[in-house]
């Protein structure tokens, strides 16, 4: 098992509840999330950007 550190943009979403779903799914493309923050917010873009940390199985 390796661990690998990731930054992805995500699209805004009303719901708390639906954003976390949504950055859950777009960190699994790269592996499983161990945990995650948003680190930055584009209001003009209504993008967050997300920076994790993922493990893949070898």
């Amino acid at each position: 098992m390796t661990t690998h550190f990731i930054t992805t943009e995500v699209k805004f979403h009303d719901s708390p509840a639906l954003l976390s779903k949504v950055i859950e799914a777009e960190l699994r493309l790269s592996g499983e999330p161990l945990r995650w923050a948003i680190t930055a917010l584009d209001l003009q873009r209504q993008t967050a950007t997300v920076e994790a940390v993922v493990t893949l199985d070898d």
